[in-house]
């Protein structure tokens, strides 16, 4: 089984194509590596919500239409009388949107329900203005830091406009951040570099309880496999947009060699 040749995320699987089905597995892989360490107590849930992309034609693969047209027998034989129609006299396009589930990751207190922990895993259509997406999240996440409940923000995508912070952080490709609701406005950021392993995470709980550890890369790592993603990617073609800086190009460059030796390694070992 090949692994990521990057230490933690893989830019690679921010392409379209793999992105969705990345989104809401990494939400069931939290879903699955938190509930053991914070039962019975807690509950980690998974909560859906419904939106619309807009797509373009060449993404459209295996749509199906809601009503479709069979042609019977019967029909065929008594076509001979069949009026000629004339085509349109013009063609134009209309705009399609699909339906778009994303989860997000809930922790809540068995006994009474309560939200304690929000994981939010952004996707695309978070972080585009003029989205209505981008709108109700923002409307969400806003709702959130006025409420007692923790809110940890994972964003693994290079492209699109970031929820706002107060003050400037260090740049890098991926963030996670984590705002206690006995701590704000202050929040806790992880800037994470192409090169980097993806962090330990503490995951408040309700005082006096404490933090429990989630481990970022494990989760990624352990969705990488089950979802087949090697057998996806072309690494010889150059990651999806947004373009690369020069240093991150020349870090992207480095990770890959060292995980291609490290590959190599274990395959022959």
């Amino acid at each position: 089984m090949m692994a990521s040749p990057f230490p933690g995320m893989d830019p690679y699987i921010e392409d379209p194509e793999i992105w969705s089905d990345f989104h809401n597995n990494l939400a069931t892989e939290i879903q699955a590596q938190l509930n053991p360490i914070i039962q019975p107590n807690y509950v980690a849930r998974l909560t859906p919500r419904v939106t619309y992309d807009i797509v373009e034609v060449a993404q459209t693969r295996g749509i199906r239409p809601d009503v479709a047209v069979w042609q019977s027998k019967l029909l065929k034989e008594s076509a001979v009388d069949a009026v000629a129609i004339p085509p349109a006299p013009a063609e134009s396009m209309v705009t399609l949107e699909l339906p778009l589930r994303l989860l997000t990751v809930e922790i809540h207190y068995t006994e009474t329900l309560e939200l304690v922990t929000a994981i939010e895993i952004l996707s695309p259509v978070n972080k585009r203005p003029g989205h209505d997406a981008y709108r109700n999240y923002r409307r969400k996440r806003q709702e959130l830091l006025r409420s007692s409940a923790h809110l940890i923000e994972i964003d693994l995508l290079r492209g699109g406009t970031r929820p706002p912070l107060e003050k400037p952080v260090p740049a890098a490709p991926y963030y996670v951040t984590l705002s206690r609701a006995d701590r704000r406005p202050h929040v806790a950021v992880w800037p994470i570099q192409l090169w980097d392993k993806l962090p330990l995470l503490p995951v408040p709980l309700l005082e006096p309880d404490p933090d429990v550890p989630l481990d970022l890369g494990k989760a990624v790592t352990a969705v990488y496999h089950r979802g087949g993603y090697a057998s996806l990617i072309d690494y010889s073609q150059p990651p999806p947009p947004p373009p690369l800086s020069d240093e991150e190009a020349g870090g992207l460059a480095e990770a890959m060699d060292v995980g291609r030796k490290a590959y190599n390694v274990k395959r022959e070992t």
